[in-house]
């Protein structure tokens, strides 16, 4: 299995976590906030579980390999190791953790590259600590969300002598960025979301600080301010920063890279005021302040200030588009020698694709299923219209934002299929419509424009079908709705669109979930987890598919939902790319599951090599599979509620 962790920049409120944690002493001291990205470099590996060591192989960015290291996978073992501050303490520090708090054996991490500058206030140490919880995590399968993986990553690295605060390990939620609230021990995560990319670049200046002494100095002023400095140095990390954060977070939630780049310009004269004459032979940073005002470098840009400890160690810069993005970097390189990385804030994939299987049998509702395709089963919609269940399905698709449907069909279904959503019916046919249906029925041909279809050949289960949609879909995260069930939100926002909304939100693929009896667990496709603080979402550590009574009891029990209740698949998901790997390692291997290649185990593996988020959908699933299903949809669709 291969992993990749991100080093993390702050953008905004360095010095922040330690500070807020002073609140555990006084409580007039303002939490501590700050936002967080995490940068297009890191640290890459190979991972394998191993019987009873923990061996470790680490790649530097110059390319030089050192290792394998192998520490002996007990307590003793790795905390002496952690406790020594080698490169190889991180990891030992967070394999200790591990290993007092879960049953697990050793472990092979093989760091094959690394392209994230060293002590450079990027994190690495830190990127090195989530590496190996993530690792573990996804070999032992812990279940553990990405916030146990930061906080595992945390508790590991300050068993060494790294001075690390909790900012750091927010490289575990990778690019995506976050903001970050401090109140004592406790910390709270909000994923950020912008709606156009903001380019940043990110330099090394090639110069020297010494973080323990900024650290040191900074921390004299907590947790009781005796002095003006040291009032100024609290007012710096705890009201303006509060400031500063959430007024950058406006601008990020709407891109405004201009007001992003006047905010770090501020930020920084701020800190040139209050924390320089705390600690001025580290923080009057001349070589920081030279980049910062470099005159070839202010027609390119927006603002910037200095990163993680400051100092002369890493300055960041808002780029005015992607152009002046690479004139910044050609400048730091060419003028100033030094080394530039770019990092771009990216609204992230679009959801522009849906797909939806209609190839399988309904053996339930034969013979209707043998005089006519399951899709082509009539519902009177909420207008009063007619529509196969297929055409609904479309529609609820359509309705989500996307541009293009796929539909899956089988063979022998295919003619049938096309002529529906591309041919118009018989000019005598059409004009014995009423004016409604007229237009209608050019709304149909309209509909079939953004319809296409993919020949499943042989019907080997759902993963199968899904895995057919490959190159239709491409590279790209899709929505995928099953077809054998109409859907019908509780309000104005369609089950799709709330799906894709979820997508957009938390970065990462979503099953929607609907609550379940205990008595119905059987039929369907089930996941638990855990929820998210603000209760909307749940992070999913597992897949059953059709679990028995006794494995829902043992294995899916979800915090706050009512006795002998469980979380089912609703039928619709958001997914990215990457399970079309899994499918194809399935298929290719012959690993089938009750004589098909089922999805839900390449979801599974999704979950555990990406996250998977779920959401309880504000809507019904109608199954059209069974007669007595369909015949209650057919009494609810009559009702027009």
């Amino acid at each position: 299995m291969k992993l990749f962790v991100p080093g993390r920049i702050c953008l905004f409120g360095e010095h922040s976590d330690w500070a807020g944690g002073y609140r555990r002493t006084n409580a007039e001291i303002e939490k501590g906030y700050a936002i967080i990205v995490g940068t297009n470099q890191g640290i890459y590996a190979e991972i394998e579980p191993h019987p009873n060591a923990l061996v470790l192989t680490s790649t530097a960015p110059d390319g030089t390999v050192t290792g394998p290291y192998e520490i002996p996978m007990t307590p003793e073992a790795l905390l002496a190791e952690a406790e020594t501050g080698s490169y190889w303490s991180y990891s030992a520090g967070v394999a200790y953790q591990i290993l007092t708090h879960y049953r697990v054996r050793g472990l092979v991490i093989n760091n094959y590259k690394t392209d994230l500058p060293i002590k450079k206030g990027l994190s690495s140490s830190a990127a090195i600590c989530v590496l190996t919880a993530r690792a573990f995590n996804r070999i032992y399968d812990l279940k553990m969300t990405v916030r146990g993986e930061m906080e595992m990553a945390y508790q590991g690295e300050i068993l060494t002598p790294s001075r690390c605060g909790r900012l750091d390990q927010g490289c575990a939620f990778g690019n995506r960025p976050v903001k970050m609230t401090f109140d004592g021990d406790r910390l709270d995560v909000d994923e950020l979301s912008v709606k156009g990319d903001v380019h940043l670049v990110i330099v090394d200046l090639h110069a020297q600080k010494d973080t323990k002494v900024i650290l040191a100095r900074l921390n004299d002023s907590y947790p009781f301010a005796r002095t003006e400095l040291e009032q100024n140095v609290q007012q710096l990390f705890g009201p303006i920063n509060k400031q500063m954060v959430h007024q950058a977070v406006e601008a990020l939630a709407a891109s405004d890279a201009e007001r992003l780049g006047a905010l770090m310009t501020e930020a920084q004269s701020y800190f040139n005021q209050y924390a320089t004459p705390a600690c001025p032979e580290e923080l009057t940073a001349p070589v920081l302040n030279r980049v910062l005002n470099h005159p070839a470098l202010a027609p390119h840009i927006y603002g910037g200030k200095g990163v993680g400890s400051q100092g002369d160690g890493t300055a960041q810069f808002v780029a005015r588009s992607a152009a002046d993005q690479d004139a910044i970097v050609s400048i730091v390189e060419g003028e100033l020698g030094m080394s530039a990385l770019k990092l771009t804030l990216s609204a992230g994939a679009k959801v522009r694709k849906a797909v939806i299987p209609v190839a399988g049998f309904a053996a339930r509702m034969f013979p209707a299923s043998k005089a006519a395709t399951a899709g082509f089963l009539p519902v009177i919609d909420r207008d009063g219209i007619a529509k196969p269940t297929l055409l609904l399905v479309v529609e609820e698709a359509l309705s989500a934002g996307v541009e293009e449907v796929i539909i899956i069909v089988q063979p022998g279904d295919l003619p049938e299929y096309e002529a529906f959503f591309s041919q118009q019916v018989t000019i005598e046919n059409y004009n014995r419509l009423s004016p409604a249906y007229k237009e209608y029925a050019r709304h149909l041909l309209e509909i079939g424009q953004r319809v296409r279809f993919v020949v499943q050949s042989t019907q080997e289960g759902l993963g199968h079908a899904v895995w057919s949609a490959r190159e239709a879909v491409g590279s790209e995260p899709f929505l995928l709705i099953l077809g054998d069930h109409i859907y019908r939100a509780h309000g104005e926002e369609s089950c799709a669109r709330q799906m894709i909304d979820a997508f957009e939100q938390y970065g990462t693929s979503v099953i929607g979930l609907r609550h379940t009896p205990e008595a119905q667990i059987g039929r369907y496709g089930a996941a638990a987890g855990d929820w998210l603080p603000d209760g909307d979402a749940l992070s999913i550590s597992r897949f059953i598919e059709k679990p028995t009574l006794d494995e829902a009891r043992e294995n899916l029990r979800v915090e706050g939902l009512p006795e002998a209740h469980y979380l089912t698949a609703f039928g619709q998901y958001v997914i990215r790319p990457q399970v079309f790997d899994y499918l194809e390692e399935h298929i290719h291997n012959n690993v089938r599951e009750r004589g098909d290649f089922q999805l839900t185990s390449a979801l599974d593996r999704l979950r555990q090599e990406d996250g998977f988020m779920g959401i309880v959908v504000a809507g019904q699933r109608f199954d059209l599979g069974q007669p007595d299903q369909y015949l209650e949809t057919l009494q609810v669709f009559a009702s027009r509620s």
